[in-house]
């Protein structure tokens, strides 16, 4: 991940916000010690607009919660108007989150991203179902002056991670496991987050890393032990997501 190593002196915290968690741009009104944070991670944004998912939308059990929102966000157009200007003026770069769409679009949309102040990076979120043909055709049309982070399955990280890798991505992170939880009509399914997941997030972080594939870990983290855990492992950076949701990050915690 040579490329993003170059980034200027204030990325090399190792800690970041996950997609999802802290909105569209930092809210410095927020009690968070954001030179703690090496970057900024925009919540999801999509071509064009999307609602939040219909039913309910968030759900505990002992290990976390499951949460299906349905990725809500006005649309890269009026995301970009809403807050480009809060962008430039972040105290922390800014990495951008964008869902997989067609090839031909997220060329369009990085051609534009590319002309703002601030954005040090792009993170593509590749559903589950996605086929290897098109994390391909997608990391190739999103390649330029950004760098190129592809945020992949929790539970493919070696088979995926080598073809984004070797399509040009400069390093992948990991997206949250989907589930389901007992619930009306067979069930709530939704993306898991939180403590429970962690054993399998470090697993992922490790085989990634005897396979030489760049990572920025994400999963479970709970605790800055945890946080310590991953890195040392050989994770480039880490990303918080639950434990900031709820408030408790800056809590001390033990592993």
């Amino acid at each position: 991940m040579e490329n993003l190593l170059r980034l200027p002196p204030e990325f090399d915290s190792p800690l970041m916000n996950a997609a999802g968690t802290l909105g569209f741009t930092p809210d410095l009104r927020l009690p968070l010690i954001w030179q703690e944070f090496g970057a900024f991670i925009t919540n999801p944004v999509s071509t064009k607009p999307r609602k939040p998912s219909l039913g309910r939308r968030w759900q505990t059990f002992p290990g976390g919660a499951l949460i299906h929102s349905g990725f809500p966000n006005p649309g890269f157009r009026q995301v970009v108007q809403n807050y480009a200007a809060q962008w430039a003026l972040s105290p922390i770069p800014v990495i951008v989150h964008l869902l997989a769409d067609s090839p031909d679009i997220l060329r369009k949309t990085i051609e534009q991203l590319e002309t703002l102040e601030n954005i040090r990076a792009v993170e593509i979120g590749f559903p589950d179902e996605i086929s290897l043909t098109e994390v391909r055709e997608v990391i190739a049309a999103c390649m330029g002056e950004l760098t190129l982070i592809a945020q992949i399955p929790l539970s493919r990280p070696v088979e995926m991670g080598e073809t984004c890798l070797d399509a040009g991505a400069a390093a992948i992170s990991l997206a949250p496991p989907r589930g389901t939880l007992p619930g009306d009509s067979g069930g709530q399914s939704g993306r898991i987050y939180g403590p429970a997941i962690f054993p399998l997030a470090l697993q992922a972080v490790r085989q990634l890393v005897i396979a030489k594939i760049p990572v920025i870990g994400a999963g479970g983290v709970y605790s800055r032990i945890q946080a310590d855990a991953m890195h040392n492992l050989g994770a480039l950076a880490v990303q918080i997501d639950l434990a900031i949701w709820r408030g408790d990050w800056f809590v001390k915690e033990e592993l």
